[in-house]
């Protein structure tokens, strides 16, 4: 059945089955695949692999410190939990699907962090009706994705966990130690976690809306930072392909420009890092100028020309869409942006004829 965003498992389905059928290095318990496949399917490798006939590239489908990936990896294998922590939009929570994929073959045992989650949302509740006719048994308990990952041996993912107030972050203190859960309204109420349980939390480290974490609960968690990209040609490669796969799955037939891609990711560093390709200081806009913001604004404005103008994309639509994405928290943010214009891609329009195009949009900032 077509879905609007498949989950890992299913969009990657030919190369999980090709690292199963060839992997024969060492397995922790309950994981489908080694740590070493597991790395393979996120950082891709170089030679494909043959499933039943049919040549399967593994691809990378995460881009920065590949050292990173493998200590996440083996972090998981261990007694303790991982936290993915950096800026809205580093792939975090795309790097915890893959890895739940990888490891346990599903990635949508899935707690949301908010706000107005409880600890029941978390641990487990209960069918009332049931409760009320037959009382306090197994029957009548609702698992939650936390339960159903230590009954059954799989990950589970908690996004976004800050959001969650503090003392609802603190059920998983004892959860995370021992790996067993209480539950006092039955009996005999302990669920022991199977092997194979772990779990991977994201946060953002610049947001509004967080909750600090606990000493306690920070102790249980190896934490990762995963930095944004910094480099061009990085940027663009991740703009291109993510652009690819989601341009596809909405039904528009086209392809890519990978000159305007670059010219995208080069803007949305450099007012990201407050500094030019040249070296020289410019201001930053308040609005997080994420490489997940770079893909939407070009398959937004490759959506637009091709289903408005006929085109694939320009940059009159690229411009369009970025003022979304750079006047979102702060209307002064867009005097930043006329200031890029005005300065930066001013002066670049002097050699090049995409920036000359480019600067000649300016008129839709206003």
């Amino acid at each position: 059945m077509d879905t609007i965003k498949p989950p890992a498992e299913s969009l990657y389905e030919k190369e999980l089955q090709a690292l199963r059928l060839h992997d024969t290095a060492p397995k922790p318990p309950n994981w489908l695949l080694s740590p070493k496949a597991v790395r393979d399917f996120i950082l891709g490798r170089d030679t494909p692999l043959d499933l039943n006939g049919e040549s399967v590239k593994i691809t990378r489908k995460f881009y920065g410190d590949d050292v990173l990936i493998e200590r996440a990896i083996v972090s998981l294998a261990g007694n303790r939990g991982l936290m993915l922590v950096g800026d809205p939009g580093t792939a975090k929570t795309m790097l915890s699907e893959l890895l739940s994929a990888a490891i346990s073959g599903t990635s949508t045992n899935t707690i949301q962090g908010t706000a107005g989650t409880t600890e029941d949302m978390i641990k487990y509740s209960w069918n009332y009706a049931m409760l009320l006719d037959k009382g306090p048994s197994y029957e009548a308990l609702v698992p939650s994705p936390l339960y159903t990952g230590m009954k059954k041996g799989i990950i589970t993912r908690f996004e976004e966990i800050t959001r969650c107030p503090a003392e609802v972050q603190d059920v998983l203190i004892s959860i995370v130690s021992d790996k067993v859960m209480n539950i006092p309204e039955l009996e005999d109420g302990v669920l022991f976690a199977k092997p194979g349980f772990n779990i991977i939390a994201t946060a953002n480290i610049r947001d509004k809306g967080v909750n600090e974490m606990s000493s306690a609960l920070k102790r249980r968690f190896n934490f990762e930072t995963i930095f944004p990209i910094n480099n061009v040609k990085m940027e663009a490669e991740i703009i291109e392909s993510q652009a690819k796969t989601m341009l596809r799955q909405s039904g528009v037939p086209i392809e890519t420009d990978r000159d305007v891609v670059e010219l995208l990711a080069t803007t949305f560093l450099e007012l990201r890092t407050g500094k030019t390709q040249e070296g020289y200081k410019i201001e930053t806009p308040q609005a997080v100028m994420s490489t997940a913001e770079a893909v939407s604004v070009y398959v937004q404005s490759a959506m637009t020309s091709h289903f408005y103008d006929d085109k694939p994309i320009s940059l009159e639509r690229l411009v369009q869409n970025m003022l979304g994405a750079v006047v979102k928290d702060n209307h002064k943010d867009l005097n930043v942006l006329k200031t890029y214009f005005s300065k930066v891609v001013k002066e670049r329009a002097k050699g090049e004829g995409l920036w000359e195009d480019y600067y000649n949009t300016k008129k839709w900032i206003k």
